[in-house]
């Protein structure tokens, strides 16, 4: 692709979330969010393979059903209310379509089956895009509209957490993994933003650190599958130990930063009287800890079968600017000592 267009698509998904977050009124909301979506498509196919090709179209395809659908519960809205306005969604009916048309957006389960398979068909630069940036428009509508019934974000949530974890027992492929550990994580911000919107927002800003950490070694590593992973102390011996401590962090395993935003939600839905919910969800997390520690047993504790080690890769040294990589990674793992510095200055 030619660096002017690629640009341009990449100043065009900036453009779209800025105008989602700058927007209180509906149709501009759903116009940025177009704009985003029409911007990505062609990033995800512009490597001309099968595959990448089928990922982008499905993309379309779920992405202008869930946008058809917000439209027209935008439009049914401003015709009962009289309001374009973000805030004021008094209707029951229309928060919930809302509500579902942006929980397709991002993936929640039960409608995340497009997820899984869009991102296997993508590179992983795309597949960061697609899991970090692409949720921020929808998850700020969902901030925005709280609908006064939170049965159903407890729905969607704890749906999430379960499907993402039983989802990724039986993968191999890195990338629907990843997609799983997405869906998951989504879930336990939907699960709490009714109930306490700065501890959600939190949760996003750990879960973007931890992605962003996870992704960034497995590009530098060029690892899509489960097997190329036990060949990553060949390549570069330092992410043999710091790659398994971002995936405990993700499972929110106890010292690490993950755990900060499990341990907030958690003691937050225990307050509200949801102590059964809380109980499932930290259940159903155990899922997403398995897989995540199958990933890390197949970085550190095995070796590539019936390869003699002459032909494993040489450790060339990397042309990659990693300061930004070193950064995240050192916050996904070390932050859980100041959680009592950052619920003093969030009122939480």
């Amino acid at each position: 692709m030619a660096p002017p267009i690629y640009s341009a698509l990449i100043i065009s998904l900036g453009l779209g979330t800025t105008m989602t977050f700058a927007s209180t009124h509906w149709y501009l909301a759903w116009m940025g969010i177009e704009i985003n979506t029409l911007a990505i498509i062609p990033l995800m196919s512009q490597n001309h393979i099968p595959r990448a090709t089928e990922a982008s179209t499905k993309y379309f395809f779920a992405q202008a059903t869930a946008s058809a659908t917000l439209l027209f519960a935008s439009i049914s809205n401003a015709f009962l209310t009289g309001e374009w306005d973000i805030l004021q969604t008094p209707n029951t009916l229309t928060s919930s379509l809302i509500t579902l048309a942006l929980a397709m957006k991002i993936g929640l389960a039960p409608l995340h089956s497009w997820m899984p398979e869009v991102m296997q068909g993508l590179s992983l630069l795309n597949g960061l895009i697609l899991s970090t940036w692409q949720k921020l428009a929808p998850l700020y509508l969902i901030y925005q509209i709280q609908p006064t019934n939170s049965n159903i974000f407890i729905i969607l949530g704890l749906l999430s957490i379960i499907v993402g974890g039983w989802g990724g027992f039986n993968q191999v492929q890195l990338r629907k993994i990843l997609a799983y550990s997405s869906i998951a994580h989504l879930g336990w911000m939907i699960l709490i933003i009714s109930f306490s919107p700065p501890l959600a927002l939190l949760t996003i800003l750990i879960y973007l650190l931890m992605t962003f950490s996870l992704f960034s070694s497995f590009m530098l590593t060029r690892a899509t599958h489960i097997n190329s992973l036990a060949t990553t102390w060949a390549k570069i011996p330092i992410l043999t130990m710091s790659t398994p401590l971002i995936l405990l962090s993700l499972g929110g395993l106890p010292p690490l930063t993950g755990f900060m935003p499990k341990w907030l939600i958690l003691q937050e839905l225990t307050k509200q009287d949801l102590a059964p919910i809380a109980t499932l969800a930290a259940l159903s997390s155990l899922f997403s800890l398995y897989f995540y520690l199958r990933l890390s047993y197949a970085m550190t504790l095995t070796m590539p079968p019936n390869n003699p080690a002459g032909t494993l890769p040489w450790r060339l040294n990397q042309q990659h600017n990693t300061t930004l990589m070193a950064l995240t990674t050192t916050s996904t793992i070390c932050l859980l000592p100041v959680t009592p510095a950052i619920t003093a200055l969030l009122p939480l």
